[in-house]
């Protein structure tokens, strides 16, 4: 193939010389040609996973997640997997024993798999594996999950339909949460307890991208409310696509600019009463973000802002047994924010194919940003967390990180910590 690319170029530079060629429409599809073949090399040259630059997140999803969608029909297979190291501050912030125990964790194993009918239908899959295995023992053990299982009708490149379980397009982390497409050992925090990935739902809905923008809007089952918590806020009401209740419906979407390169920037929601008739009121459940990533010659800049409200969270702490004066109720409202820079040293190098990207992330949080009338709030849910760290990538398709995380919050109960993670998609 680079042969062909070769005498491609040749030729182009023939006709270039020649005097008084009327060829310059023949040169400028020879140059298209030679453009396509130099993706298609490149692409071979990093493996399947590695998309072309404008295509890096076709519809919000990470490389090996889209896989699917580069394939002409059939099957298709890929996967991703992290490895991590945490060592735990034997004291928190109060001088007081930590109690925690550092670990060494095999995070998650997963497998895509996909099969594309024509150029119409398709389907896509995330089966994840969790802390290496769910058989008996003392420990806490890791879990089996369908993460998302769906069908695509494409219709066209701005209108398209999805259903099934359906990634929930919340945020930057949620639909694209490779290890290798974020810096960090980690998920930011608020993107686990504020915003809670990976969150996905039984629902169906369109999808679609134009030139300057992309969108995904979609019903799904609501939450239930009766496993959320003052410490995550609403991830523990997240139904899975396990039986989920359907008494009560939710909406949610996103709309993003995509027609600049390198930048994503945009807004997603989520609205929807949780109650799932369990408690006897209405306990709607509103979040909404403002979000952005920005990719230039080597710099990374995200950053999301985020607020939540729960409704009649007084009824849910009854249904729940939180009696008042009690400092563990449902936050009325949850919040938070953080900002992100990389820069990847080795974009100062030609043709450089690895990357070394140290990177410093500030975040601010609060699930219990406000309690019920009669309620305490737990200053140790005011958190701050200060992550500074760096990504190695020998090759794209692998990360080998590290990061120290400064954790404060209000009650001075915070316990720093330090990881070393090793991330891979194929």
């Amino acid at each position: 193939m680079e042969a062909e690319v070769k005498e491609l170029a040749t030729l182009v530079e023939t006709l270039r010389k020649a005097k008084g060629s009327p060829e310059s429409g023949r040169i400028a599809e020879l140059e298209k040609q030679i453009d396509a073949l130099t993706r298609e090399i490149e692409v071979l040259k990093l493996g399947q996973a590695a998309a072309p630059p404008e295509d890096r997140f076709p519809y919000g999803l990470g490389p090996a997640a889209s896989k699917v969608y580069h394939v002409r029909e059939g099957v298709s297979v890929g996967g991703y997997g992290e490895i991590l190291y945490s060592d735990f501050s034997g004291r928190n912030d109060s001088g007081a024993p930590s109690g925690e125990d550092d670990r060494l964790d095999l995070l998650r194993a997963v497998l895509y798999f996909g099969y594309k009918w024509n150029d119409r239908i398709l389907l896509n899959s995330e089966i994840e594996f969790e802390h290496a295995t769910t058989g008996e023992g003392a420990e806490e053990k890791g879990e089996v999950s369908v993460e998302f299982v769906y069908l695509d009708f494409l219709v066209k490149k701005g209108f398209n339909a999805r259903i099934g379980l359906v990634l929930v397009p919340l945020g930057i982390i949620n639909e694209m949460h490779e290890p290798t497409t974020f810096p960090g050992v980690l998920r930011p925090r608020v993107e686990t307890q504020v915003l809670p990935s990976t969150w996905s739902e039984n629902g169906a809905g369109v999808f679609g991208e134009t030139r300057w923008l992309s969108y995904r809007a979609y019903v799904v089952a609501g939450l239930d409310a009766l496993g959320f918590s003052a410490k995550d806020g609403i991830r523990g009401g997240r139904q899975e696509g396990s039986q989920s209740l359907a008494n009560d419906f939710a909406f949610t979407g996103r709309l993003d600019v995509t027609g600049l390169p390198g930048l994503i920037a945009g807004v997603s929601a989520f609205s929807g009463d949780a109650g799932q008739g369990r408690i006897p009121a209405h306990a709607r459940v509103t979040l909404f973000d403002v979000h952005s990533l920005i990719q230039w010659r080597g710099l990374e800049g995200r950053g999301l802002w985020s607020h939540g409200s729960i409704g009649n969270t007084a009824q849910i702490d009854e249904a729940l047994g939180i009696l008042p004066g009690s400092s563990a109720s449902v936050g009325g409202k949850i919040r938070g924010w953080y900002l992100q820079g990389a820069w990847d040293l080795f974009s100062l190098r030609e043709n450089a194919r690895q990357s070394f990207a140290p990177f410093l992330r500030y975040e601010a949080l609060d699930t219990q940003d406000s309690v019920p009338s009669g309620f305490q709030e737990d200053p140790e849910f005011q958190q701050r967390i200060r992550t500074v760290g760096l990504t190695w990538k020998p090759i794209p398709q692998v990360a080998i990180k590290a990061d120290y995380q400064d954790v404060d919050n209000a009650a001075r109960a915070g316990v720093d910590e330090f990881h070393v993670g090793l991330g891979w998609i194929f």
